[in-house]
């Protein structure tokens, strides 16, 4: 029987799930000899959007831990940024940016950020149970630096997911989990809305 965590446990697995990430990102990075020094884009302006309340309530708990100030600065930013995220959606545009957290090119956050900022740069694959497998070919630089190679590695996120989801699980309640809407939003959403509602 699944158990229902506490906050403090699930980020603490969470914690971990995420040191798994980026020792696997530093892996498959190393081997494509990816970096992002010097890269005249910047992936914070990407438009992503995540689906987890554990992901959501541990990024507002890092908020959380931040001087009153500077949270409130990214409260205003993040609040700015939906609106112009939104008017741009609204005129048919898929928005680029920047992220409410991005200090002169640092994450605000970095402890704290989320599963695809943690994952996006090299090409990955995420494997679904019917046996579908999506492919998502990385950054820019990382695609240059792929075509240019007779082979490459490409990140299996599926475990790391499956983890993420069982996570997910354990946070919001196995009864829970089935009746609550999909989450579908951007991170900059997530500040403006505050804690999930479990």
């Amino acid at each position: 029987m699944i158990k229902k965590l506490l906050p403090a446990q699930a980020f603490r697995k969470l914690a971990v799930l995420y040191a798994d990430m980026q020792s696997r990102y530093a892996e498959h990075a190393q081997a494509l000899d990816l970096s992002c020094d010097g890269c005249p884009q910047n992936c914070c302006t990407s438009f992503f959007q995540h689906h987890t309340r554990i992901e959501w309530a541990y990024l507002l708990h890092g908020l959380s831990e931040l001087p009153a100030e500077r949270r409130a600065e990214y409260e205003e930013r993040a609040r700015l940024y939906v609106r112009d995220a939104t008017a741009a959606l609204t005129r048919g545009e898929r928005p680029a940016i920047m992220c409410p957290l991005n200090d002169e090119g640092r994450c605000g956050a970095y402890a704290h950020r989320l599963m695809i900022c943690r994952l996006h740069g090299v090409p990955n694959r995420l494997r679904y149970p019917d046996g579908r497998a999506v492919d998502f070919p990385g950054c820019f630089r990382s695609q240059e630096l792929c075509a240019a190679a007779d082979s490459f590695p490409v990140l299996d996120r599926t475990a790391l997911y499956t983890r993420l989801m069982e996570l997910e699980v354990q946070f919001v309640g196995p009864r829970q989990i089935r009746t609550l809407p999909r989450v579908d939003l951007t991170l900059a959403e997530m500040i403006v809305q505050g804690n999930p509602k479990l």
